[in-house]
């Protein structure tokens, strides 16, 4: 027998067809109602649309509590007078106001129910505040464990970000946590000590001077904006910035680092203009002009956050100085910057409505890293690295979570997620259209949330034909497929195994030197095959396994 591909063996593929079976004694994931609180579209959710906040905050280093309020603008799309709010614990909501008149709430957990007193008409706007206080939850390990991180810059001042995705921007903030439903536009007034700057999302109104000596920040966002994008970055920074001419004109890009970072940062963050070259070309313009673009440095490695893109990457190539692809090209750019970047187009512009399908943030914009190596180093350096990555897969659980109860998939979303764009490719096999695939998404769906459906029913209508199986295979389950083939007298047979049941995605192969698009199924196929010894290999840039039954 033989078997080739580039980072698994037969035995695997045997451990990955048992465990998708569910052989293997995988323990199924248990929720809670608090879960489903957290991530499901309530009653007292569904019933209106958030238009507008003003986040109005005062953080305080010297204890590590934030106050404040969050106004909240809406549209009553059904009557109702019940709205949940969510703030997480420990952080405690004081007060609710609407029309002058203070209403009673309940907490369950990290859900806060409002009584509403005046009539919620439907079709009408209403208005609401809510103050809130406390010790937000620190983060332990951002941006993967979530909170506020709290730390001191070399020279001892206070260097304060926030980070957020998947435990929910209720952390620090109370809002519709709920990422199906964006605010349209906000403001973000952020108090900080008088030495200190805060950097938001969106572009600077304001900073107003205090009587008791601190300074507030004014940002204004006029796009749409998800909850786990808006952040605050405190910090003792100093600012550089240049204009991009990009395809909608002048972008306006600053720059905010710390203060004995400010060379380094000059000299590293050339990246941010090559990056936006190239991701205009394959994407599409820059989704928010109107917000500007920021690159902000911060104490952890990166975010995000829309308009104010988080950066602590060292000033330096690689993913902290390492090349994820081990190839070589992982070490022409910053991973932060273009990866975090890469997420204007695949998070802040076309955001999922459920963290179960964080694939449509992760998977393309992991993929973008290669289409950036692409366009400044050729197709074959872009080719290298996606292939490269495939390392990193676990094949560990399906890369789609479970709806309803904010629960996330594999992380294979990343790694796996870029070779299963870089095999649609394979498909498509023509680099004009397969563009045009790209940018038509971010404009089909410009400033969208989405679901899974919508990108795969997009994504098959542009392609030319059912994706369902192939989508079903790669997002869906774990196993690796594998053409099975054997040659018998003059013959080639061939087949899908190791697949979800009607697996047909055709495979480009080179046979006897030369290059053939075989269409197998999960039954066999037979074609002839006139040479005395035949040879086949699958093209390597389809994330496949390949297997010699006749060896």
């Amino acid at each position: 027998m033989k078997i080739y591909f580039s980072i698994i063996c037969f035995s695997f593929l045997i451990f990955n067809s048992l465990n998708a079976q569910g052989l293997l004694g995988h323990k199924e994931q248990v929720f809670t109602k608090q879960d489903s609180l957290r991530g499901s579209i309530t009653k007292e959710r569904a019933w209106w649309d958030v238009k507008y906040y003003h986040l109005n905050v005062k953080v305080n280093p010297a204890d590590s509590t934030i106050s404040g309020s969050n106004t909240i603008k809406y549209l009553v799309l059904k009557e109702y007078n019940i709205m949940q709010i969510d703030l997480q614990n420990p952080m405690m909501i004081s007060k609710v106001i609407q029309d002058g008149v203070a209403l009673k709430y309940k907490r369950e957990g990290n859900a806060f129910f409002i009584e509403l007193i005046t009539p919620q008409r439907t079709g009408s706007t209403k208005e609401l505040t809510v103050f809130y206080e406390g010790k937000p939850k620190v983060a332990v390990n951002p941006p993967w464990d979530g909170g506020i991180t709290w730390k001191k810059d070399k020279n001892g001042n206070p260097f304060i970000a926030s980070s957020c995705q998947g435990l929910g921007a209720s952390v620090w903030w109370p809002n519709k946590d709920h990422m199906y439903d964006e605010v349209e536009s906000m403001l973000i007034s952020v108090n900080v000590p008088k030495n200190l700057t805060d950097v938001s999302n969106g572009r600077l109104l304001s900073v107003n001077q205090m009587k008791d000596g601190t300074k507030t920040y004014n940002w204004f966002v006029s796009n749409p904006i998800n909850n786990y994008g808006v952040n605050i970055n405190i910090g003792d920074y100093v600012t550089f910035s240049e204009k991009y001419k990009g395809e909608k004109g002048d972008l306006d890009c600053t720059y905010y680092v710390l203060r004995n970072n400010l060379d380094k940062a000059k000299k590293q963050f050339h990246d941010v203009p090559r990056m936006l070259k190239a991701f205009e070309y394959w994407f599409g313009p820059y989704p928010f002009y109107e917000d500007s673009y920021k690159l902000v440095e911060a104490p952890y490695l990166g975010m995000e956050h829309q308009s104010s893109i988080t950066y602590g990457n060292g000033f330096q190539n690689g993913y902290l100085g390492r090349d994820l692809s081990e190839t070589g090209w992982g070490l022409k750019f910053d991973y932060i910057i273009i990866h975090e970047s890469g997420h204007e187009w695949f998070a802040n512009n076309i955001t999922y409505k459920d963290i179960a399908d964080m694939w449509i943030h992760e998977s393309f914009t992991d993929y973008s890293e290669s289409l950036f190596l692409e366009y400044y180093y050729g197709k074959e350096a872009g080719y290298s690295y996606v292939r490269g990555i495939r390392k990193n897969i676990e094949n560990d659980k399906p890369i789609i979570g479970n709806y309803d109860v904010n629960n996330e998939g594999s992380s294979d979303m990343y790694y796996k997620g870029a070779n299963i764009l870089h095999t649609l490719r394979q498909i498509v096999n023509d680099d004009v259209k397969w563009r045009a695939i790209l940018r038509g998404l971010n404009s089909t769906f410009y400033h969208q949330t989405v679901t899974t459906k919508q990108i795969e029913d997009y994504l098959s209508q542009q392609v030319g034909t059912e994706l369902n199986p192939f989508f079903n295979q790669y997002l869906r389950d774990i196993r690796i497929p594998t053409l099975e083939y054997f040659f018998k007298e003059n013959q080639l047979g061939y087949r899908w195994t190791n697949c979800v049941p009607d697996f047909n995605m055709p495979v480009k192969v080179t046979l006897n030197g030369q290059k053939e698009l075989l269409k197998p199924k999960t039954e066999w196929m037979i074609i002839p095959v006139n040479t005395k010894n035949p040879k086949l290999e699958i093209d390597k840039n389809f994330y496949v396994a390949g297997f010699n039954v006749s060896e």
